[in-house]
Protein backbone atom coordinates (compact mmCIF):
# COMPACT_ATOMS: atom_id res chain seq x y z
CA UNK A 1 0.00 0.00 0.00
CA UNK A 2 1.37 3.52 -0.81
CA UNK A 3 -1.08 5.25 1.91
CA UNK A 4 0.26 3.84 5.46
CA UNK A 5 -1.25 5.18 8.70
CA UNK A 6 2.14 4.56 9.96
CA UNK A 7 3.73 7.33 8.45
CA UNK A 8 1.44 10.05 8.95
CA UNK A 9 2.17 12.81 11.73
CA UNK A 10 -1.12 13.45 13.37
CA UNK A 11 -2.17 15.95 16.08
CA UNK A 12 -2.17 13.61 19.37
CA UNK A 13 -4.42 15.91 21.37
CA UNK A 14 -6.38 19.55 21.52
CA UNK A 15 -3.87 21.12 23.72
CA UNK A 16 -1.73 20.65 20.74
CA UNK A 17 -3.73 22.95 18.51
CA UNK A 18 -2.70 26.08 20.50
CA UNK A 19 0.82 25.43 19.34
CA UNK A 20 -0.20 25.60 15.35
CA UNK A 21 2.00 28.84 14.33
CA UNK A 22 0.50 31.56 12.73
CA UNK A 23 0.63 32.06 9.74
CA UNK A 24 0.00 30.12 6.16
CA UNK A 25 -1.15 26.73 7.38
CA UNK A 26 -3.24 23.60 5.78
CA UNK A 27 -5.08 21.38 8.29
CA UNK A 28 -6.47 18.62 7.12
CA UNK A 29 -8.71 15.65 9.21
CA UNK A 30 -8.64 12.01 8.44
CA UNK A 31 -10.98 9.35 9.15
CA UNK A 32 -12.09 5.95 8.13
CA UNK A 33 -13.33 6.98 5.06
CA UNK A 34 -10.95 9.05 3.77
CA UNK A 35 -8.54 6.38 4.95
CA UNK A 36 -9.98 4.17 2.55
CA UNK A 37 -10.35 6.73 -0.58
CA UNK A 38 -6.71 7.26 -0.12
CA UNK A 39 -5.93 3.73 -0.66
CA UNK A 40 -6.58 4.48 -4.20
CA UNK A 41 -6.57 8.07 -4.87
CA UNK A 42 -2.78 8.68 -4.83
CA UNK A 43 -3.51 12.87 -4.87
CA UNK A 44 -5.80 12.64 -2.51
CA UNK A 45 -3.07 10.18 -0.24
CA UNK A 46 -0.26 13.25 -1.05
CA UNK A 47 -2.51 15.68 0.10
CA UNK A 48 -3.15 14.45 3.29
CA UNK A 49 0.54 13.79 3.49
CA UNK A 50 1.90 17.03 2.86
CA UNK A 51 -0.05 19.04 4.42
CA UNK A 52 0.83 20.86 7.99
CA UNK A 53 -1.12 19.39 10.39
CA UNK A 54 -3.94 16.36 9.98
CA UNK A 55 -6.33 15.53 12.67
CA UNK A 56 -7.81 12.32 13.89
CA UNK A 57 -11.34 12.69 12.80
CA UNK A 58 -12.69 9.37 13.99
CA UNK A 59 -12.52 6.93 17.06
CA UNK A 60 -11.66 4.36 14.49
CA UNK A 61 -8.36 6.63 13.59
CA UNK A 62 -6.86 6.75 16.87
CA UNK A 63 -7.43 3.09 17.72
CA UNK A 64 -6.04 2.15 14.76
CA UNK A 65 -2.68 4.29 15.69
CA UNK A 66 -2.94 2.21 19.14
CA UNK A 67 -3.23 -1.25 17.50
CA UNK A 68 -0.13 -0.37 14.51
CA UNK A 69 1.71 1.77 17.08
CA UNK A 70 2.29 4.38 15.09
CA UNK A 71 4.70 7.22 15.17
CA UNK A 72 1.87 9.42 16.41
CA UNK A 73 -0.55 8.39 19.25
CA UNK A 74 -3.27 10.25 19.02
CA UNK A 75 -5.15 10.14 22.08
CA UNK A 76 -8.19 11.23 21.70
CA UNK A 77 -10.45 12.33 18.35
CA UNK A 78 -10.32 16.12 17.16
CA UNK A 79 -13.65 16.11 14.87
CA UNK A 80 -13.99 18.93 12.30
CA UNK A 81 -16.28 20.63 14.77
CA UNK A 82 -13.99 20.79 17.38
CA UNK A 83 -11.42 22.60 15.39
CA UNK A 84 -13.85 25.00 14.47
CA UNK A 85 -14.66 25.88 17.20
CA UNK A 86 -11.19 26.20 18.70
CA UNK A 87 -9.88 28.77 15.73
CA UNK A 88 -13.48 30.45 15.69
CA UNK A 89 -13.24 31.33 19.33
CA UNK A 90 -9.66 32.68 19.16
CA UNK A 91 -9.65 34.58 16.21
CA UNK A 92 -13.38 36.10 17.84
CA UNK A 93 -11.54 36.93 21.05
CA UNK A 94 -8.86 39.15 19.12
CA UNK A 95 -9.12 42.91 19.97
CA UNK A 96 -9.26 44.31 16.21
CA UNK A 97 -11.83 42.69 14.06
CA UNK A 98 -10.63 39.70 11.99
CA UNK A 99 -11.77 38.39 8.38
CA UNK A 100 -12.88 34.70 8.11
CA UNK A 101 -13.71 33.47 4.55
CA UNK A 102 -16.01 30.00 4.03
CA UNK A 103 -15.34 28.99 0.36
CA UNK A 104 -17.75 25.52 -0.76
CA UNK A 105 -21.51 24.72 -0.08
CA UNK A 106 -24.55 26.11 -1.18
CA UNK A 107 -25.65 30.30 -1.22
CA UNK A 108 -28.24 28.32 1.18
CA UNK A 109 -25.68 27.66 3.51
CA UNK A 110 -23.43 29.96 3.79
CA UNK A 111 -26.10 32.55 4.06
CA UNK A 112 -27.08 30.57 7.09
CA UNK A 113 -23.73 30.38 7.96
CA UNK A 114 -23.60 34.11 7.71
CA UNK A 115 -26.38 34.67 10.17
CA UNK A 116 -25.62 32.74 12.99
CA UNK A 117 -22.02 33.57 13.04
CA UNK A 118 -22.58 37.83 13.35
CA UNK A 119 -24.36 36.13 16.46
CA UNK A 120 -21.62 33.99 17.70
CA UNK A 121 -18.81 35.56 16.56
CA UNK A 122 -19.69 39.49 16.62
CA UNK A 123 -15.97 40.21 16.80
CA UNK A 124 -15.79 38.54 12.97
CA UNK A 125 -16.51 39.83 9.56
CA UNK A 126 -17.78 36.30 7.57
CA UNK A 127 -17.56 36.55 3.23
CA UNK A 128 -18.41 33.68 1.73
CA UNK A 129 -17.74 32.26 -2.00
CA UNK A 130 -20.50 29.09 -3.35
CA UNK A 131 -18.66 27.81 -6.44
CA UNK A 132 -20.42 25.71 -9.13
CA UNK A 133 -21.82 22.46 -8.38
CA UNK A 134 -19.98 19.69 -10.99
CA UNK A 135 -17.96 16.96 -9.95
CA UNK A 136 -14.82 18.61 -11.45
CA UNK A 137 -14.34 22.53 -11.90
CA UNK A 138 -13.10 24.49 -15.10
CA UNK A 139 -9.64 26.41 -14.95
CA UNK A 140 -12.11 29.62 -15.34
CA UNK A 141 -14.04 28.78 -11.74
CA UNK A 142 -10.37 27.43 -10.51
CA UNK A 143 -9.03 30.86 -11.16
CA UNK A 144 -12.26 32.69 -10.03
CA UNK A 145 -12.22 31.04 -6.62
CA UNK A 146 -8.16 31.45 -6.20
CA UNK A 147 -8.79 35.37 -7.07
CA UNK A 148 -11.44 35.07 -4.58
CA UNK A 149 -9.74 34.10 -1.66
CA UNK A 150 -6.70 36.13 -2.60
CA UNK A 151 -8.97 39.45 -3.15
CA UNK A 152 -10.73 38.83 0.45
CA UNK A 153 -7.25 38.23 2.44
CA UNK A 154 -9.17 36.64 5.22
CA UNK A 155 -7.33 35.93 8.71
CA UNK A 156 -9.16 32.28 8.71
CA UNK A 157 -10.16 30.12 5.77
CA UNK A 158 -12.90 27.45 5.74
CA UNK A 159 -12.77 24.99 2.88
CA UNK A 160 -15.89 22.61 2.23
CA UNK A 161 -16.70 21.06 -0.52
CA UNK A 162 -16.55 17.30 0.65
CA UNK A 163 -13.76 14.79 0.64
CA UNK A 164 -11.96 14.04 -0.82
CA UNK A 165 -12.52 17.13 -3.46
CA UNK A 166 -11.95 19.60 -0.63
CA UNK A 167 -8.35 18.13 0.15
CA UNK A 168 -7.23 17.93 -3.41
CA UNK A 169 -8.61 21.12 -4.44
CA UNK A 170 -7.04 22.75 -1.32
CA UNK A 171 -3.49 21.54 -2.05
CA UNK A 172 -2.91 21.35 -5.60
CA UNK A 173 -3.56 25.28 -5.59
CA UNK A 174 -2.15 26.08 -2.27
CA UNK A 175 1.12 27.82 -4.26
CA UNK A 176 -1.09 30.22 -5.91
CA UNK A 177 -3.22 30.91 -2.93
CA UNK A 178 -1.82 34.07 -1.32
CA UNK A 179 -3.05 33.61 2.14
CA UNK A 180 -1.09 34.15 6.13
CA UNK A 181 -3.26 32.34 7.65
CA UNK A 182 -4.57 28.69 8.78
CA UNK A 183 -7.06 26.91 5.70
CA UNK A 184 -8.98 24.11 7.31
CA UNK A 185 -10.76 21.56 5.37
CA UNK A 186 -13.75 20.92 7.26
CA UNK A 187 -16.82 19.62 4.88
CA UNK A 188 -19.54 18.65 6.77
CA UNK A 189 -19.16 21.30 9.31
CA UNK A 190 -20.38 23.91 7.28
CA UNK A 191 -23.76 22.10 7.19
CA UNK A 192 -23.76 21.41 10.79
CA UNK A 193 -22.89 24.79 11.64
CA UNK A 194 -25.62 26.26 9.29
CA UNK A 195 -28.40 23.97 10.76
CA UNK A 196 -29.25 22.31 7.50
CA UNK A 197 -27.53 18.91 8.82
CA UNK A 198 -28.28 18.05 12.79
CA UNK A 199 -25.19 16.83 14.20
CA UNK A 200 -25.13 13.71 16.70
CA UNK A 201 -26.03 14.44 20.05
CA UNK A 202 -23.48 14.55 22.86
CA UNK A 203 -24.47 10.85 24.42
CA UNK A 204 -23.61 9.53 20.49
CA UNK A 205 -20.68 11.55 20.25
CA UNK A 206 -18.92 10.30 23.04
CA UNK A 207 -19.73 6.62 22.90
CA UNK A 208 -18.08 7.00 19.36
CA UNK A 209 -21.29 6.49 17.48
CA UNK A 210 -21.35 9.39 15.49
CA UNK A 211 -21.24 7.71 12.03
CA UNK A 212 -24.23 5.37 13.39
CA UNK A 213 -25.96 8.72 13.91
CA UNK A 214 -24.89 10.24 10.04
CA UNK A 215 -26.07 6.48 8.96
CA UNK A 216 -29.75 6.41 10.85
CA UNK A 217 -30.05 9.79 9.47
CA UNK A 218 -29.24 9.85 6.02
CA UNK A 219 -28.71 5.65 5.32
CA UNK A 220 -29.31 6.20 1.32
CA UNK A 221 -26.45 8.80 1.13
CA UNK A 222 -24.38 7.19 3.79
CA UNK A 223 -24.59 3.08 3.63
CA UNK A 224 -21.94 2.51 1.25
CA UNK A 225 -19.59 4.96 3.22
CA UNK A 226 -19.96 3.65 6.50
CA UNK A 227 -21.04 0.14 6.25
CA UNK A 228 -18.77 -0.75 3.04
CA UNK A 229 -16.44 1.59 4.22
CA UNK A 230 -15.90 0.96 7.40
CA UNK A 231 -15.30 -3.25 6.39
CA UNK A 232 -12.70 -1.86 4.15
CA UNK A 233 -11.20 -0.08 6.69
CA UNK A 234 -10.67 -2.91 8.89
CA UNK A 235 -9.22 -4.58 6.22
CA UNK A 236 -6.48 -1.80 5.08
CA UNK A 237 -5.43 -1.58 8.75
CA UNK A 238 -5.24 -5.57 9.35
CA UNK A 239 -3.13 -5.82 6.05
CA UNK A 240 -1.37 -2.45 6.99
CA UNK A 241 -0.32 -4.61 10.48
CA UNK A 242 0.83 -7.89 8.98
Amino acid sequence: MSFRLKTLCIVCSPEELTCIPNGKTLINTIYAYSYVVAQKDAFFAEALNRCDYLMPDGAGIVKACRWLKTKSQPKERIAGWDLFMFEMQALNRKTTKSKVMFLGSSEKVLSLIRERAAIDFPNLEVVTYSPPYKSEFSDEDNQAMIKAINDANPDLLWIGMTAPKQEKWTYKHWDKLDIHCHCGCIGAVFDFYAGTVKRAPLWWQKHSLEWLYRLLMEPRRMWRRYIIGNAKFLYYIYKERK
